[in-house]
């Protein structure tokens, strides 16, 4: 009997191993070694030759080169820092006040929950360019939600159907953008704080009625400490999210010179702009490890 048991229990174990290997393989072959090769080439020469891909060690030079021979490449790190500063408070509020009105109780609430998730979950790109032909390049180079909007309302449209200046026309459309943007990209964080809003017990709430509490302090004690592990799961999302899109001058503008065939420079810039994201991301962490402190305290 125990040899039998052995043996199953080996079978499990060899199982389990073959199914972990496919996951392993194909995190080696198509994650690992190209992260590494790409760290490689932000220290190196790369040259395309005939015979293959030739690399010679230069050290830092590439790191000197965009920090201190390329103006573009600080210009464009201080742009999307600063998007990223100003977009994600702004992001976090719209996304919390979207949930707490999901979050009530009213007729077809699920209905239209399911339609503001909607862009989310379905290949919004291919509908986007068949519905308004755009092209690919556009979803790649500005992404889906300006290509929409760039599709939808043009600079001459508003100013036509609305009969407005050119420049009143502007200043339309890009507020038109800029909402239809920000909305865009509050669908998965105003599913977490739903999420997390319904995690919090009516208990809660019930005993703060009861002792004849206000709204804005059952938010403010209650719904706002209770979201606090939701809160930084969203703020490290949308970083990331913001830090890393397509929209970002920088990323955008690197890709375009990695597409050129640049590879050694181009690597340094992503890692050097890796290790600001990790930077900021610790940042983070280390705020909300001192609130959390605080608030034991």
């Amino acid at each position: 009997m125990r040899e039998k048991k052995n043996d199953a229990s080996k079978l499990r174990n060899r199982s389990g191993f073959l199914f972990v290997t496919h996951w392993a393989i194909g995190f080696v072959v198509f994650f690992a070694f190209p992260v590494l090769q790409s760290l490689w080439f932000s220290f190196s020469d790369v040259v395309f030759e005939t015979n293959g891909v030739m690399t010679k060690f230069v050290g830092f030079a590439n790191y000197r080169k965009i920090l201190v021979a390329d103006p573009d490449y600080i210009k464009n790190l201080i742009s999307a820092v600063t998007s990223f500063l100003y977009s994600l408070p702004i992001i976090m509020l719209v996304s919390l006040v979207i949930a707490l009105i999901l979050n009530q109780k009213f007729r077809g609430r699920l209905i239209f929950r399911a339609i503001y998730f909607m862009p989310v979950i379905i290949a919004t790109g291919v509908v986007i360019e068949l519905m308004f032909k755009t092209t690919s390049d556009d979803l790649v180079s500005v992404g889906v939600s300006q290509s929409l909007t760039d599709s939808m309302f043009s600079v001459e449209d508003v100013a036509v159907w609305l009969n407005l200046p050119d420049k009143i026309a502007v200043y339309i459309t890009m507020v038109i953008h800029n909402i239809f943007d920000l909305v865009w990209n509050c669908g998965i964080q105003t599913i977490l704080f739903i999420a997390g809003l319904q995690s919090i017990p009516r208990s809660l709430y019930e005993v703060s009625q009861i002792e004849g509490a206000s709204k804005w302090q059952e938010f403010w004690f209650i719904t706002f400490p209770m979201l606090s592990s939701v809160t930084i799961l969203v703020v490290v999302f949308t970083t990331i999210d913001l830090l890393t899109s397509v929209r970002n001058v920088l990323v955008s503008s690197t890709f375009t010179m990695m597409y050129s065939g640049v590879y050694d420079v181009t690597s340094a810039m992503l890692w050097f702009y890796f290790i600001i994201i990790v930077a900021v991301l610790s940042l983070i962490f280390l705020l909300y490890n001192s609130v959390l402190k605080r608030n034991r305290l």
